[in-house]
């Protein structure tokens, strides 16, 4: 096969995989699927609120820090309110969910671990 042949080939799969991808994205995920990822959003959501509190409680946040993890939690509630209100969830809103909540994972580790205290 000679050297175009390979890259036009090359590009011709690459474009179906492109075209492919989006389609699955917004397939929405299998009843029951949806409803297990709806109920680890859930436990996730309330042992992160639970960290936080425990963060507090144990002097690692702030009044700030608390108020700024807070609000971000409300925002990912409200985020998975959004995706389930179609009463369907897609494989790109789950991920989207699923995104926000590392992040705010990440928050709550970094600011109960930043070693600023309340008062200080």
């Amino acid at each position: 096969m000679t050297h175009f042949k390979k890259s036009l080939f090359a590009s011709v799969a690459f474009a179906c995989g492109l075209v492919a991808l989006p389609v699955h994205a917004a397939t929405p995920l299998p009843d029951g699927l949806a409803e297990r990822q709806e109920a680890r959003v859930d436990h996730r959501q309330d042992r992160q609120a639970d960290r936080i509190t425990q963060g507090v409680a144990s002097g690692q946040l702030t009044g700030r820090e608390q108020a700024r993890l807070e609000h971000q939690q409300r925002r990912i509630g409200r985020l998975e309110r959004r995706t389930e209100a179609d009463g369907q969830v897609t494989y790109r809103e789950a991920a989207r969910v699923e995104r926000a909540q590392d992040h705010a994972s990440r928050s709550i580790a970094r600011q109960r671990h930043d070693r600023q205290h309340p008062g200080r």
